[in-house]
């Protein structure tokens, strides 16, 4: 006689048709991927922001070590074109500042995965509300969640992996059930066995309703959340190209007014280029910098 202990508690009715079972994993699976692939999204958005605040600041770090060299001292058209330059610098710096201030409030924070635990949920009323029985809470319908959530896309996505686990959970409550009133009904039906029999299936229909709710409620509404992720993406997407326009618009200004500046009078750029090759010429011919 074989023993598998996996069977124990195992009903051999079908109680979930496999292709029900299969549109579930597959409806789950996308949004698992939806959820890595925004986690990662939220990431690299990071990382480009802190790339672009250290630019700027290196920037602003440099035109600031020029003007502390000495030959500015010596040379008051070398101190006004580094003058020039860290306004330039600093006008930058300041706008980079706004862009990603902007892109933090309208790309990042709706992207970043606020909270991730029940007990934290359980306090936002803008993504659980409770059942009929007042007693679990359970994810907002797609509508409602649409309505209540544009800018914290990633706080969803725990709040579904918990009604996922609660529908798990309900199933495993079905089937243990469900086992049971088989092992009475192989039985010789005394009538202490139809009593016990009698009194399983009570038990096992309040369950089985659970079940097939949280079921339905998650093959309704995950199809639903999934196919809406562009209302939550496309507004913030928006909002970084806005962004990133008007931080170029205003570089192309602040360093069209530095090239004004910086131009000399009645010079072409083949004069300025002709004029500073002249100067590099002189320095190599310098003993100090000959090869050897």
């Amino acid at each position: 006689m074989s023993w598998i202990p996996f069977k124990i508690g195992q009903p051999k009715k079908q109680i979930i048709p496999k292709t029900v079972e299969r549109d579930f994993e597959r409806e789950y699976g996308k949004l698992q991927q939806l959820e890595d692939q925004t986690k990662r999204l939220q990431k690299d958005m990071k990382k480009s922001t802190d790339a672009d605040l250290a630019m700027s600041k290196s920037a602003v770090k440099i035109s600031l070590d020029l003007l502390s060299n000495p030959l500015c001292e010596q040379d008051q058209e070398f101190l006004k074109m580094v003058t020039a330059l860290d306004t330039a610098m600093k006008r930058m710096d300041a706008f980079n500042q706004e862009k990603v201030n902007q892109i933090q409030k309208t790309v990042i924070e709706p992207l970043k995965n606020f909270t991730t635990n029940e007990a934290a949920l359980k306090s936002d009323p803008c993504l659980l509300e409770l059942e009929p029985n007042g007693e679990k809470p359970r994810l907002l319908p797609t509508t409602m969640a649409a309505h209540h959530l544009p800018g914290r896309f990633g706080s969803v996505f725990p709040s579904l992996n918990m009604a996922v686990k609660r529908r798990e959970q309900a199933l495993q409550d079905y089937r243990r059930l469900q086992a049971k009133v088989e092992k009475y009904e192989e039985k010789e039906k005394t009538g202490p066995v139809l009593a016990k029999l009698h009194q399983a299936r009570e038990e096992l229909r309040p369950v089985r309703d659970d079940f097939e709710a949280k079921n339905k409620q998650l093959l309704d509404e995950m199809p639903r959340f999934y196919n809406s992720r562009l209302n939550y993406f496309q507004p913030s997407f928006e909002s970084l190209i806005r962004a990133q326009v008007v931080y170029y618009s205003e570089m192309h200004k602040i360093f069209g007014d530095l090239t004004q500046q910086l131009d000399q009078p009645g010079h072409s750029d083949e004069q300025q280029e002709r004029e500073n090759e002249a100067r590099l010429s002189e320095l190599r011919a310098l003993s100090i910098v000959a090869d050897d």
